[in-house]
Formats: structure tokens, sequence, C-alpha cells
């Protein structure tokens, strides 16, 4: 079996099993480490601006300057302009875990302007009834807001997982892996067009099952509630 996949695609199994799990590493701590920052970026954003629960237009202003900036710039340009900063936070500027400092750069952004429009789309009443009894800041952010838009935030993660399985590809210019990178290094780059395919449809099929995963929870919360 391991021959007739070798013969077919060009690799070997245990190259293919390996890229499978580089991306699934860089897809999940990224995912992980840049929701934390994008939800926190997020809140910040809704509860500091204009009329906010914590209406302060100077931090405001400054997250939103740095969020447009940071959003502004082509990941594999990212990848070339943090390499300090990599060097610095992952000890090296080559492989799977160097690739996860410019990816959550990528997706913490991305992900705080998707949490800040899934979170005004909260009904204002209920942040007034909330301030109404009484709620201090924290229990209106953790009680109401959150729960309220939590649909909305499951599809904004659902949108933001899929954006960044796109982008893993590109981080194998620093050595990242990953099976975006093994379809340009062993299937472009050689001309292997059974092994492009294949990767093709694998990450189709990726993408596919994370959206019906995302879209099933969001339903049933909204269902529920």
């Amino acid at each position: 079996m391991e021959a007739l996949i070798e013969q077919s695609l060009g690799v070997t199994p245990a190259k293919l099993l390996l890229a499978a799990e580089q991306t699934v590493y860089m897809l999940f701590w990224a995912l992980l480490i840049g929701t934390l920052i994008g939800i926190s970026l997020g809140i910040l954003l809704v509860l500091t601006r204009k009329n906010g629960v914590m209406e302060n237009r100077f931090v405001f202003r400054l997250l939103n300057y740095l969020i447009n900036i940071a959003r502004s710039v082509p990941f594999i340009i990212l990848l070339v302009f943090i390499m300090p900063l990599t060097k610095w936070v992952a000890g090296t500027t080559i492989g799977t875990r160097a690739a996860l400092v410019p990816l959550v750069f990528y997706i913490s952004p991305y992900l705080a302007r998707l949490v800040e429009s899934s979170i005004l789309e909260v009904d204002p009443g209920i942040i007034e009834a909330a301030e109404a009894m009484g709620a201090s800041t924290f229990q209106v952010i953790w009680c109401f807001l959150l729960p309220e838009a939590m649909p909305s935030l499951i599809l904004t993660l659902t949108t933001g997982t899929i954006g960044l399985l796109g982008v893993t590809a590109m981080a194998g210019a620093i050595g990242a892996g990953g099976v975006g990178d093994l379809a340009l290094t062993y299937g472009y780059q050689q001309f292997n067009t059974p092994l492009m395919t294949f990767t093709v449809i694998v990450l189709i099929l990726f993408v596919q099952i994370i959206q019906s995963i995302g879209n099933r929870l969001s339903r049933k919360i909204r269902n529920h509630e």
C-alpha cells in the first residue's frame, strides 16, 4: 500500500502524514493564541468606541490604527519583516514553531475586526438593561455581550480558521512545512500533478469540514436561544 501511494503521488505516506501534522499544529496553536488576542482586542474596540461602556477615544483610535496597519501588510512580507521578533520569541526563524509568530500576528487583527462586528450586532438595549441592573463592566461582557454574540462569534472563528489555513501554505517560505508547502515543493516545483491534485482535494475537505462544524454549532446555539 505504501509503495502504491509513493508511486502514485511521488512522496512517501510518512511525508504526507508529517505535512498534515505540521498543518494541524500551526492551525491549532496560531488559532488558539490569535483567538485570545483577537477577542480581547475586539472587545476593547467595542467598549472604548464612542458611546461605549468604557468610552476612551485615545485607546480606540490607537487600537484602530494599529489593527489597520497590521491588516495592511501582506503575510509574505510580514514573515520577513518580523523575523527579528520571531527569532527572539521562538529562538529560530526557521521551522513550524517559528511560523507561529507571524501566523499569530496575521490572524489576531483579522479576528479582532470580525469580533468587533459580531459584538456590534448585539442589540444596544441589552447593554442598557444590564447597566440598569447594576452589572459591572466584566459582567456586561461575560454575561450579556458574549452570550448574545456567540452564534456570530462561532461563524467568525470559522472564517478565521479557514483564512488561517490558507496562509499556512505561505509559511513554507521559512521552512514551516505543512500540506501547502508539500504541494508547492514536491508538487508544483517538480511538476507532480497527482500530488498537487491530492493536496488541493485535502485542503478542500479541510475547509468543508471546518465550515460545516462552524455552521452546525452556530445554528445549534441560535435554535437553543
